[in-house]
């Protein structure tokens, strides 16, 4: 079980670097947009996410526990990241604030992730 854990948890790095990557690529482009690579991304991490808990929720030992604030807190802001991009997706150009938020949020989930 733990090769299909460790499979998702590779994906879920995919992800984040789509969703990371999709919007670093941007940076010095005048016209700010939702390309593909990110709201790939933010969906393959939504995915993932959710199967890592569900999988860890009933194969962890008892020893082990999911920390719940931490899956809630990091859920919430790929929530608003994800409709963030699913919104903004057909949009020639996004204000730089949307797209701001899109990668700054993607940040604070990766900040949360590494040290909370």
């Amino acid at each position: 079980m733990s090769f299909v854990f460790e499979s998702l948890v590779v994906l879920h790095f995919i992800g984040l670097a789509a969703l990371l990557g999709g919007w670093l690529v941007q940076m010095s482009a005048p016209t700010k947009v939702v390309n593909r690579a990110m709201l790939d991304g933010a969906f393959t991490q939504l995915a993932t996410g959710l199967a890592m808990v569900g999988l860890a929720e009933t194969v962890l030992s008892d020893d082990e526990d999911v920390n719940h604030m931490k899956v809630g807190i990091k859920l919430l802001i790929l929530l608003v990241i994800t409709v963030l991009a699913w919104v903004n997706r057909k949009k020639e150009s996004v204000p730089v604030g949307v797209w701001s938020a899109i990668g700054g949020l993607t940040i604070v989930n990766i900040i949360i992730a590494v040290f909370v």
